[in-house]
């Protein structure tokens, strides 16, 4: 369910989810329960991290032939393997996904799942760094707004998730687009922008490249551009003032309330401070953090990201 950030408790939290057209916090509560979906725009956020571990963030599994959906970590167990542990592994069957274009395990309930259609879509960040992804057709919206790009555009429409994957990857191989783009490059190339137009002019002539490429494996491009959350406006804009938040949001305690979000990126001003400050919410994935009016961020120097 949707809720305001809780008040109190403790919870292991998942990271940011754009599900519902709105950035939310997906919190799984220690003692037992259900997932809690958080909304962060406007919100305040007052939290400690407890302890330096980092906790299993659960799996997901097949609610019917098209959608998959999150599930909390039954025994709340530390993390062995990425951000899962060893009995969650197991019992993930979405985790083959990535490999099922080539020759990898694919369940029943993957295969079905992948069957469905898919897109092919380019996603260009702040820094102009330019990925190639995909997204099944029911996450087709929000698998673009969780990427934190400034600019990106459906490309193609492929009947199946195995054939865009194949896409996918002779994108990369012939253009050298990444599939990937670090959570940390995101935020440093949100704290430099000055200017939209030299990341907008990256995507066209990628944009250009890849229709080329498609034209010559006989796949129609049908280009769609993606409209960016109006959530993420104030942050997308060069000429808002701001400062990286100067601590670790992964450590210690803090209070913050949102103001805008790309992605898992935000956009948010400290207790009793106007200056917006920029940080990355999706950092807290794996953490246990306790929710109370009482948390506040330290006072700190912090120094200008647009300098």
């Amino acid at each position: 369910m949707d809720q305001a950030p809780p008040t109190t408790g403790t919870y292991v939290c998942h990271g940011i989810t754009w599900a519902n057209g709105e950035p939310r916090l997906v919190l799984a509560p220690v003692s037992d329960g259900s997932l809690v979906h958080a909304e962060v725009m406007g919100r305040r956020l007052s939290y400690q991290v407890s302890g330096t571990g980092r906790w299993c963030t659960g799996r997901y599994r097949f609610a019917d032939r098209v959608r998959v959906e999150a599930v909390a970590c039954p025994g709340r167990a530390p993390a062995e393997t990425g951000a899962q542990c060893a009995a969650c592994i197991a019992k993930d069957e979405f985790r083959f996904a990535h490999r099922s274009h080539s020759g990898g395990h694919v369940p029943d309930a993957l295969a079905a799942y992948m069957a469905q259609p898919h897109w092919l879509y380019l996603a260009t960040f702040a820094d102009g760094t330019t990925k190639v992804g995909t997204a099944a057709e029911p996450r087709g919206r929000s698998r673009l707004d969780e990427q934190g790009a400034l600019v990106a555009t459906y490309l193609a429409k492929s009947p199946d998730g195995r054939t865009v994957r194949f896409i996918e990857d002779a994108l990369t191989h012939r253009l050298g687009l990444t599939q990937t783009v670090r959570a940390a490059a995101k935020l440093k190339a949100l704290a430099g922008l000055r200017d939209l137009a030299p990341a907008r002019a990256a995507h066209d002539r990628q944009l250009d490249r890849a229709a080329g490429a498609l034209a010559e494996m006989d796949v129609p491009a049908v280009p769609e551009p993606w409209t960016p959350p109006s959530q993420g406006d104030l942050l997308r804009s060069p000429c808002t003032d701001r400062v990286l938040y100067p601590h670790d949001p992964r450590e210690g305690e803090h209070g913050l309330k949102v103001l805008s979000c790309v992605g898992s990126q935000v956009l948010a001003v400290l207790d009793g401070d106007d200056l917006p400050c920029l940080l990355d919410l999706g950092a807290l994935k794996g953490c246990r953090i306790t929710f109370g009016p009482q948390f506040s961020s330290p006072a700190a120097a912090v120094q200008s990201a647009l300098f």
